[in-house]
């Protein structure tokens, strides 16, 4: 019931024009740092989760390895948790469903997958569809209301001005919210143009990812985005100024 709470509360924070802010963490300290600045909800970012355990970004950590820092960072805090998890760990749908299921089963209240494979091209429309619709079910199973938060990659590297580019973003949010997704993160552009473009046509709130020298808070609420995450930054941030300090000292 607990569990079921937060989630309801996670998902009450999503609202186009009033984003919710996820100032992303990595552990356990930094959940308590950022919970204690004010945070509503708190979520784990895959490069940082990954390069805190000593491994890659891109799956590098082994499934069980990112499991367990999960169950640190949700059993140090009373927010509600949303976990990265990447491309799900496994090929497959029922597989990734499974995971998917056991990341929730931490206590975690919602996830992140990814529509590209490990080579950065991107699975058809059709079959993320089916794989987010198996998740969903596996989720709403271990914790009803839970968060399924689907990310495309189908701007990195893509020309944002490209209308072509932008409709099919949208169709993919169209497709991922029959499916069962209840947001559609859309990192790698601080085109505001473009996001707005695909917030007004996709039934979810989209979430937008704040780069570095981008756009405000203000700006990504005006062009009627409903959740803003950081990604690796305030990890890289942090490990920036361990750095300096090191050389300071030798």
């Amino acid at each position: 019931m607990i569990q079921a709470h937060k989630a309801k509360a996670f998902a009450e924070l999503h609202m186009k024009g009033d984003p919710i802010i996820l100032f992303n963490i990595w552990d356990a300290a930094s959940a308590k740092r950022v919970g204690d600045a004010g945070a509503k909800a708190l979520a784990t970012g895959s490069h940082s989760v990954a390069e805190i355990l000593g491994y890659e970004d891109g799956e590098g950590a082994p499934f069980e390895d990112m499991l367990w820092m999960l169950e640190r960072i949700v059993r140090s805090t009373d927010l509600p948790v949303s976990n990265d998890t990447e491309r799900g760990y496994a090929s497959e749908p029922k597989a990734i469903a499974e995971n998917c299921a056991r990341v929730i089963a931490t206590g975690a209240i919602g996830i992140n997958i990814e529509d590209s494979f490990a080579d950065e091209s991107l699975r058809e429309t059709d079959d993320h569809a089916t794989i987010l619709s198996v998740v969903k079910d596996a989720m709403e199973k271990q914790c009803p209301g839970s968060w399924l938060n689907a990310r495309t990659d189908i701007l990195r590297g893509a020309d944002s001005k490209d209308e072509s580019i932008i409709q099919a973003a949208i169709n993919r949010g169209k497709a991922y919210a029959e499916a069962g997704a209840d947001s559609l993160f859309v990192p790698f552009t601080r085109d505001l143009e473009a996001l707005s473009k695909i917030a007004a046509a996709v039934p979810i709130p989209i979430n937008a990812m704040r780069l570095l020298n981008g756009p405000s808070l203000a700006d990504y609420a005006a062009a009627g985005i409903g959740r803003v995450s950081h990604g690796p930054f305030p990890y890289m941030a942090a490990y920036d100024e361990l750095s300096r300090l090191a050389d300071e000292v030798y």
